[in-house]
Parts: structure tokens; sequence; C-alpha cells
């Protein structure tokens, strides 16, 4: 009977295991593989040139910047974007003043904000990235004629042509583009603890920042972590943000620069695709220990409730 079992369990996995491996596993093998070659893209001929390309890329300025703009988007990006996410879920949620049937409430007319939050995410990040372009341009954009309209003339900043304002910029874009749907999934989450608990806290006194770190952090913890890996991996990315909307793109001075932008550039426009797999390998490594580190720091006893 055991041996049937196993033999079912086997037949059973075998299939969709053979189609990880082909479409999932064996892209990821060759590009490792050529990472160790010369390989321009386009021809069939190539030769194996060992830790080459890693050598190239530990000693290329340039990589070592695209690094440092990606950890500074690591850092930064989902700190923001969570926090304003859960600051606006719970003010929806909880913030709102309680009725005679219950002590805690949203705010009216919550489910309208919630829309208006989500509204990014139903533009594509590229129509996002174009129309900040325009907001951002130093001439005719919609930021500076505000500050123009204001009486600061002198002010009027060239957004994304100052090297120490650009990435910031791009920064901006992503947290607008992001917050709404970690409103709207935080305010899900919140929707499912039982008021009692808010109830009980109000009763013994606690105050609304009291409530939210001892009762719905607590209970959201692991939507707060799986949104802080997903949007760690989206701030190790930043391609389609940095391609349409920064000077060069990558620039200027290369202020902008991100590791997939890079290794872009070096697949599709130098014809360096052997070394663009190593930029690929590399990224890959980076991600997979950001998303382990915050799997093995975040983890806690699981709240049921």
């Amino acid at each position: 009977m055991r041996h049937g079992k196993y033999r079912f369990i086997v037949g059973f996995l075998a299939l969709p295991l053979a189609i990880y491996a082909i479409f999932v596993i064996s892209p990821f093998v060759q590009a490792i593989y050529y990472s160790f070659t010369d390989w321009t893209g386009l021809s069939p001929d190539f030769s194996v040139v060992g830790f080459g390309n890693y050598r190239k890329m530990v000693q290329d300025d340039v990589f070592w910047k695209a690094v440092g703009h990606n950890v500074l988007l690591l850092l930064i990006l989902p700190l923001i974007t969570l926090g304003l996410g859960l600051f606006f879920a719970f003010m929806l949620n909880v913030g709102g003043r309680g009725g005679k049937r219950a002590a805690v409430a949203g705010v009216r007319g919550s489910g309208l904000y919630k829309v208006v939050y989500f509204f990014p995410q139903v533009l594509s990040i590229a129509i996002v990235a174009l129309l900040f372009q325009f907001a951002y341009n130093p001439n005719s954009g919609a930021l500076n004629s505000f500050l123009s309209g204001i009486g600061l003339d002198s002010v009027r900043p060239n957004w994304l042509g100052d090297p120490g304002l650009a990435l910031w910029c791009v920064m901006a874009v992503m947290v607008w583009s992001n917050v709404g749907f970690y409103v709207v999934l935080f305010s899900a989450g919140m929707a499912s603890i039982p008021k009692d608990f808010y109830e009980a806290a109000l009763l013994d006194g606690a105050g609304r920042a009291q409530t939210f770190f001892r009762v719905t952090l607590p209970l959201l913890w692991d939507t707060v972590q799986t949104g802080w890996v997903y949007m760690g991996i989206m701030a190790l990315d930043g391609f389609a943000v940095v391609q349409i909307m920064t000077v060069g793109p990558g620039g200027p001075a290369y202020s902008t620069e991100v590791l997939s932008y890079f290794l872009y550039t070096k697949a599709f426009r130098d014809g360096q695709a052997g070394y663009a797999t190593t930029l690929g390998v590399a990224l890959l490594i980076v991600t997979m220990i950001f998303a382990g580190i915050v799997m093995k720091l975040g983890r806690r006893e699981r709240l049921e409730y």
C-alpha cells in the first residue's frame, strides 16, 4: 500500500516538476554558463573566459555605483512605502470616531479613499513614469510651474538633470505608484481583525499609537513581511522608471544607474551578453540574500485570532 502511495505521488509530480525544470531551472543554469563566456548575444560562436567577466565586474566603477543605488533603494523604498501604506490603512480602518454601536470605526467614505489610493495600480508603470517625466520638466513641468505660481521662481530645480536630486525623484515615483496597493492590502488584513481587540485596548487606556503597535502590527506581521520582500525585489529592479524617466538614461553622470538597467545596456547596446549574464547572476544572488535576511529577521511566533 505504501509503495503504491509513493508511486502515485511520483507520477502526479513528475510532469509539473519536469515543466518547472525546463522553463524555470534550465534558463538559470544557461545564464550561469553564459556568464563564463564572451558571448555577444547574436553570434553562435563564443569562447569560455572563465572568471574573466566576474573580475571585470568587480573592477567596474559603474557596477559599484549601480549597486550603491540599488542598496539605497533597498533600504529606503520598502520602509517608506510600507510605512505609508500601514499609516493610511490604519487611519482608514481604525482612525475614525466610534459610533454608538462601536468604539472603533473607520473614517467616513473610506471605500472611496481606497479606490483613490489604488488608482495608480491600474496605470502601467510606463505611463506613470512618462507622466512624472513631464511633471519634472524644469521649464514647463507641473512642479516648477507650481513653484513659479507661488512666487518661488528662484528655486525651480532641474529635477532629473541634477545628479543630487535625480535618484530621489525616481524613488518618489516608485513610492507613489505602490503605496495604494499596500493600503488596500493592509486594509483587507485589518478588516479581518476582530473589533473586540481594539475595544479592549481602548478600554485599557491605549491610545491610537499603542493600539497600532500592540494590536494591529503584530497581527499583520506576516503580510508586512511579504510586502517587504516584494518591495525589496522592486527596489532591486527599477528598470522601467529609470529607462523612461532619467537623462541618459541612467544619468546624469550615472546618478540613477541601477543593476537592471546596467545589465540591459551591456546586453542590448554594447553586445556583451556574457558580461550581462554575469550581472544577472550577481543580481540573483543579491535578491536571494535579501529575501533570506528578511524572512529570517522577520520570523516570529504566529498569532492566531
